[in-house]
């Protein structure tokens, strides 16, 4: 099944907080954090709606950051939006209060 992606405007927000918090790490992470966070949501076209819910939304664990990709599908427009991506390190309180806010 092949859904379109829109990343909404407060995932681009903290994809770019974690791009700059992995630069300050070490030169050209932030880069390759964002190519690899990039690519995994790009995999949602193919396999969107299979991930377990959490907090009201489908969540990706990223396989190599210790970050999660949580998103919003609709199987009958084949349509995904992404809502959130957050750093999995803070307390699980303090994201179930980011993601009962109005993310879309």
């Amino acid at each position: 099944m092949n859904f379109q992606i829109k990343i909404s405007e407060y995932a681009k927000n903290d994809l770019e907080i974690a791009f700059d918090f992995y630069e300050k790490q070490a030169t050209n992470l932030g880069k390759i954090f964002f190519d690899y966070i990039i690519s995994e949501i790009e995999l949602l076209s193919f396999y969107g709606c299979l991930h377990q819910k959490t907090f009201g939304y489908h969540r990706m664990i990223s396989k190599k950051f210790p970050f999660a990709i949580y998103y919003d599908c609709n199987k009958e427009q084949k349509y995904i939006t992404i809502v959130a991506i957050l750093d999995l390190r803070q307390n699980p309180k303090t994201i179930e209060k980011y993601l009962t806010k109005d993310r879309k």
